[in-house]
């Protein structure tokens, strides 16, 4: 019973907003592992690609077909820790970044090539945080949405890329966690 009031709670929370969900897997976003990002019906849409044997980390974003949709790379040569997004064609899409201070609690940007920049507010460690635009929520990462250890859910609004959206969760992960 207190599970069917939660899936209830969950679906009222989700219902018509055309926000999209997915389940990821935390300690699997490393370099040389590959894994799968599902909806929420368990469908494998997404294909995350941690490309070994390179000088940079890279991560390759694909759709379920296996074709290449984002490259995650870090910068090695800057100030601040920082990995850039490209798309196929190798223009930058997005830039993360990491402030450089960071009093209380990790601050993070991300820099759209042709948007909105986004801010992210929260836990990154922890997998509870939501990605602003400035106005608005335009994705939320969390943890609570699943019982089986590491993994977590993001939801990504309505009018949004999921692909670029999941593409920053898994460059906010990346960074957070170095020691994978």
């Amino acid at each position: 019973m207190f599970r069917d009031r939660r899936q209830e709670r969950r679906e009222e929370r989700r219902g018509g907003d055309g926000a999209t969900h997915y389940r990821m897997r935390q300690k699997l976003v490393s370099i040389g592992d590959d894994y799968w990002i599902e909806n929420d019906r368990g469908e494998r849409v997404f294909k995350v690609d941690g490309k070994a044997l390179r000088v940079r980390k890279t991560l390759v974003l694909e759709d379920s077909h296996g074709s290449e949709l984002l490259k995650i790379q870090e910068r090695v040569a800057r100030v601040r820790d920082t990995m850039e997004i490209e798309d196929r064609d190798g223009h930058t899409v997005a830039t993360v970044k990491k402030a450089l201070i960071t009093p209380l609690r990790d601050r993070w940007s991300v820099k759209v090539a042709d948007g909105p920049d986004l801010d992210v507010k929260g836990n990154i460690v922890d997998h509870e945080y939501t990605i602003e635009d400035g106005r608005s929520t335009v994705t939320e990462v969390s943890k609570k949405w699943f019982r089986l250890a590491d993994t977590y859910g993001v939801e990504v609004a309505a009018g949004q890329d999921p692909a670029l959206m999941l593409a920053v969760t898994a460059v906010l992960d990346q960074m957070a966690h170095e020691a994978r």
